[in-house]
């Protein structure tokens, strides 16, 4: 199997797939929550990678929030 998707669509559950760490498997520096960790994620899963990186950005340190003036 490719990726999760494929494993349910043949068996109809997930229990048997593990994903795989290929040279492909990087970590990302985006912020959680934040639209580009979201597509990282998407992107692991579609690849048929594990989710998350043990070097992954593992906090919010050294990020400046966007501060917009109320009208």
């Amino acid at each position: 199997m490719r990726n999760v998707f494929e494993a349910i669509s043949k068996f109809g559950h997930d229990e048997d797939f593990a994903p795989l760490e290929t040279d492909g498997f990087e970590a990302t520096g985006a912020p959680a929550g934040s639209r580009e960790k979201l597509e990282v994620l998407a992107e692991r899963a579609r690849q048929g990678l594990p989710l998350w990186h043990h070097e992954d950005r593992p906090d919010y340190s050294g990020l400046t929030g966007v501060v917009r003036p109320r009208d």
